[in-house]
């Protein structure tokens, strides 16, 4: 049966996660990450798609993103995609895939949600246990958005522009956020929508969504195996 298209609609922002084959390391040392922040720049240059943040962690990759049009966040990962593997294959002397299939996404609403999954993003070094502060992580967009150093990739969304008139109050704001920890009904939203690549917001947000896009853009209750009784 063929896959249904992901959920895609202009000028709304995607969370989109890309992992290595077999949750093996994407990234072997920094040269790689050098690498593909440069391939990315190029991709989001030549497709006009917005990243707000970004983490580069070492099987798997988070970006959020906002695409012009129908089809450019896909572009954009394909290109990035290809030319990527093309040269880890080539520097390591391999053939073969590189990534899990294809990479995953989900809408993201506005406001609130926007910020919450860019915190998600930049807090993963945290919660993997990489380091205590997120801004010294030197692969995401943490520092950028916390003030600490200019990043060329970057495009903030107007939800993080409203946190503050200058850039001194936007990064000191972004950074009293980092330390309120997301609760866990928002980490298992933000897991549960990106997993089944639906659309993550308001009642009012995925209703328009689906009136949109004609799908459903909720989340389901995942399926568990049926279990035999128990002898007694």
């Amino acid at each position: 049966m063929a896959r249904l298209p992901r959920l895609d609609l202009p000028h709304i922002p995607q969370h989109i996660v890309q992992r290595g084959n077999n949750r093996l390391p994407c990234f072997l040392d920094d040269a790689d990450r050098r690498r593909y922040l440069h391939l990315l720049r190029e991709a989001l240059l030549d497709t006009d798609v917005a990243l707000h943040a970004y983490v580069l962690m070492d099987n798997h990759v988070h970006l959020l993103v906002t695409p012009p049009e129908v089809g450019a966040v896909s572009r954009l990962m394909q290109k990035l995609g290809r030319q990527y593997v093309g040269h880890f294959n080539a520097r390591y002397r391999r053939t073969g895939t590189l990534w899990e299939g294809r990479y995953k996404s989900c809408l993201v609403d506005s406001e609130n949600y926007v910020l919450h999954c860019s915190r998600y993003i930049d807090l993963n070094p945290v919660r993997a246990r990489m380091t205590d502060d997120p801004a010294r992580f030197a692969w995401s967009s943490c520092a950028p958005l916390c003030g600490q150093r200019d990043d060329p990739l970057l495009s903030p969304h107007p939800a993080y522009a409203k946190l503050g008139a200058t850039r001194a109050e936007r990064a000191a704001a972004y950074r009293s956020l980092l330390r309120e920890a997301l609760s866990g009904d928002d980490l298992e939203a933000i897991r549960t929508y990106l997993q089944q690549q639906r659309a993550w917001g308001r009642d009012d947000f995925r209703a328009m969504v689906e009136a949109k896009t004609h799908r459903f853009a909720g989340t389901r209750p995942a399926h568990r195996p049926r279990t035999r009784p128990t002898p007694q």
